[in-house]
């Protein structure tokens, strides 16, 4: 149980990270669109490599499909009603015209954060925390408190209320892991297996509406090579 907390708040913990850095650094854009494109392809690969073969195993692939479509729709259908609000541009770190919504910002990073978090304490209970999904997850973290901590930072929050912020997310997700080992310690395979395939499903639509546009824009073409070189180091993390 204290592991879950511990893996989860590891993994929360590179929003409050990138926060601290984008407050009193500045970081070139395509510094940060090279990590995030990194992160993409860990993400992916922890999607493709350990979330869906487990979720097919335990399920069923019918099980499995619905189950990921499901969630790339939710993830679709609220990232939608978000945009609306202001928070299309959260992991952006160019200033918003029309300005931030500071409850979009914050329900947005939620909506990305915690689906992952719940799933790492859903893999500690037959086994070892998957380090795949933990590291995927601090990495794309990272530049997500970074680049939207600059881009409040130019809409002129103040860092208190920029740090409560990320605080706030942090100790979420760290009780999102807690909650998936907790909760479902007793769930039918075919539970954990719908889940999995679920969260895996939000994963790739967030990587692909969220991550991916605002990599190439910071990183330019080379964006791609370093995707690429994510989804080949999650797979050698999954050998480990």
């Amino acid at each position: 149980m204290k592991e879950a907390l511990l893996w989860g708040g590891f993994s929360g913990s590179a929003l409050f990270l990138g926060a601290l850095v984008g407050l009193f650094f500045r970081i070139p854009n395509k510094v940060t669109g090279y990590v995030m494109s990194l992160g993409t392809g860990i993400l992916i690969g922890a999607a493709t490599f350990e979330l869906l073969p487990n979720s097919v195993e335990k399920g069923g692939m019918w099980a499995t499909s619905i189950g990921f479509l499901l969630g790339a729709s939710t993830f679709t259908f609220f990232n939608f009603l978000l945009a609306r609000k202001g928070a299309h541009n959260r992991k952006r770190s160019k200033q918003n015209p029309t300005g931030h919504s500071g409850l979009a910002i914050f329900i947005g990073t939620v909506l990305d954060s915690l689906p992952e978090a719940i799933v790492i304490g859903i893999s500690m209970i037959d086994t070892k925390v998957s380090m795949v999904l933990v590291i995927a997850i601090f990495i794309s973290n990272l530049p997500e408190g970074l680049s939207s901590t600059i881009g409040m930072k130019k809409d002129n929050y103040s860092r208190a209320r920029i740090l409560t912020l990320w605080i706030v997310v942090f100790c979420l997700t760290a009780l999102s892991a807690l909650g998936g080992y907790v909760l479902l310690d007793n769930a039918s395979a075919q539970l954990v297996s719908s889940i999995n395939s679920f969260a895996a499903g939000a994963v790739v639509a967030m990587v692909c509406s969220t991550m991916a546009p605002e990599a190439y824009e910071d990183g330019g073409p080379a964006v791609g090579l370093i995707a690429a070189a994510g989804i080949i180091a999650s797979l050698m993390l999954t050998m480990l």
